[in-house]
């Protein structure tokens, strides 16, 4: 026979499942059949009491004396339910079951009479008391579902698929940080003249010596002769940004 290895989880199998689950039912069959019997029992013992103290004389009243305690015992119990689904404590309905129980075996035990046997007061109390633990039975078992359904037990092979998962899906990479734009950096002519000539390119047209020598003016520098302005002023714009030589000439005057 193989054993069983002491950390192996003990999963139910199927017919152990409809086992708990037929066990279960006939527990609370059981449960509510005790309670049932128990009411009427104690509901029958108080309509004695309230027949023999201020009731003798109108039966209607006398059978329904006792629904003063018993229905706030009911009441208690189906609101201390409803608590128990909505998985809180609900101490109103605590209250009510306790005032309840507690007013029908007191009442009960003292519908007996003084001088009786301690048996009579057994036989007396014995009805409520059962409903009670009848009561807190069918609570407990309630309690230990929602706890199950609250924390579910993982079988290994949903802890295997599960690992699995978690182990296959890789983790997103880190975004790349963002690379701030260069900023551009201003051309630095070697004569300051050149300056002054640049602007004239703006126009989508390579300047003629005219033009060039009233910007040069105009920027306050001296004149210039025609080759220095053409030669060297314009010659060293031109090395710094190519494309402006290949730009089509401005229309100029004969002799500019």
């Amino acid at each position: 026979m193989a054993e069983l290895h002491p950390s192996a989880p003990n999963h139910p199998s199927n017919s152990q499942r409809r086992a708990i689950t037929a066990l279960a039912i006939t527990a609370a069959a059981l449960i509510f059949l005790l309670t049932g019997v128990s009411l009427w029992l104690s509901y029958e013992h108080l309509h004695d009491v309230g027949a023999r103290h201020g009731f003798a004389d109108d039966p209607i009243r006398a059978w329904a004396w006792p629904a003063t305690l018993d229905l706030f015992y009911a009441a208690g119990e189906v609101l201390i339910l409803r608590a128990a689904l909505a998985r809180r404590i609900d101490w109103w309905a605590i209250s009510l079951v306790v005032f309840g129980a507690g007013g029908s075996i007191a009442l009960n035990i003292a519908g007996v009479g003084e001088g009786a046997q301690v048996l009579d007061y057994v036989v007396a109390a014995v009805p409520p008391v059962a409903s009670l633990l009848a009561f807190g039975a069918l609570m407990n078992q309630l309690y230990r579902l929602l706890a199950q359904q609250a924390d579910p037990v993982m079988t290994p092979v949903e802890q295997a698929e599960e690992q699995t998962v978690t182990a296959t899906v890789p983790p997103p990479p880190p975004m790349p940080k963002a690379k701030p734009a260069p900023v551009p950096q201003p051309i630095q002519y070697s004569d300051p003249r050149c300056s002054a000539i640049r602007p004239l390119y703006n126009a989508g047209l390579r300047p003629g010596t005219k033009a060039m020598r009233s910007a040069i003016l105009g920027a306050g520098f001296a004149d210039c002769s025609d080759g220095i302005i053409r030669g060297t002023l314009r010659a060293e714009i031109e090395r710094h940004e190519p494309h402006l030589a290949q730009l089509p000439p401005a229309p100029v005057a004969i002799g500019a």
